[in-house]
This record gives structure tokens, C-alpha cells and sequence, in this order.
């Protein structure tokens, strides 16, 4: 088996504040649009970024200007590994429970990432999606 070449490794934080977070997202996809030339995959790895990020402060960090939520992203090979980690209590959130004929707002963000992702992992207050291109 071949060594898989990492191109791309991102690891930051952001503090909880909404504003703060819209220039860390834009920052992080603007070294990444250097690397993937792909529109739609770039569409999907900015929905997956926002929804994990704004999740992670609005629901694990409740909004508190003095939590963070880190952010580690790596492109090797063919996939894009996105972990988002944040200072709250964790979920417990089972995806196959989620009813969307109930329009419930809580939940629909993971559901939306689980959709755009392949892979999708929940650990506490830890989110992995993994998404493969091509």
C-alpha cells in the first residue's frame, strides 16, 4: 500500500463570537480554493464549515465569547478530513431519529453536514465529516 501525500493541513480556533467566525471561515476556505479547484466541492466543504462552526457556538459554547471552537482540516489524497471540536457538554444525537416532517430546528444542521459528507462521526463535543473527491 502506497503513503497517502497530505497537501493540505489547517489547524485553528476561533472564539464564539459570530462575526469573528465569518473571517476564520473565509479565511480557511480561501487557502483551500487554492488546492481544489472543484465549485461544488467547495460549496459543500463551506456548508460543512459553516454548519459544524455556528453549531459548535451556538449549541456547545452556548454563545460565550470566552470559549473556542477549534478546527483541524486536512486534504490527503482524495479526502478531506474536517474535525470540529468545542468547549460545551457534548451531544448525544442520533441521525437516524431525526424526523424532518417534525421541522425541528435542532438537529437539521448535522443532518444537512451527514447529507454533504461520507463519512460523519460524533464524539461528545468533537464532529468529524470526512468527504472524498472524485
Amino acid at each position: 500500500m502506497g503513503v497517502i501525500e497530505v497537501s493540505f493541513i489547517f489547524e485553528g480556533s476561533v472564539r464564539s463570537d459570530l462575526d469573528d467566525i465569518k473571517a476564520f471561515i473565509k479565511k480557511v476556505l480561501s487557502r483551500i480554493e487554492k488546492i481544489i479547484q472543484d465549485q461544488d466541492i467547495m460549496f459543500d466543504i463551506k456548508l460543512i464549515l459553516n454548519e459544524l462552526i455556528i453549531n459548535s457556538v451556538v449549541h456547545g459554547n452556548r454563545c460565550n465569547c470566552n470559549k473556542s471552537v477549534n478546527l483541524f482540516l486536512e486534504i490527503a489524497g482524495n479526502t478531506i478530513r474536517i474535525e470540529v471540536a468545542d468547549e460545551g457538554e457534548g451531544i448525544d444525537f442520533d441521525i437516524s431519529s431525526y424526523d424532518p416532517t417534525e421541522l425541528k430546528c435542532c438537529g437539521r444542521g448535522l443532518i444537512i453536514v451527514d447529507g454533504l459528507s461520507d463519512e460523519l462521526y460524533i464524539d461528545n463535543n468533537r464532529i468529524v465529516a470526512v468527504k472524498y473527491m472524485g
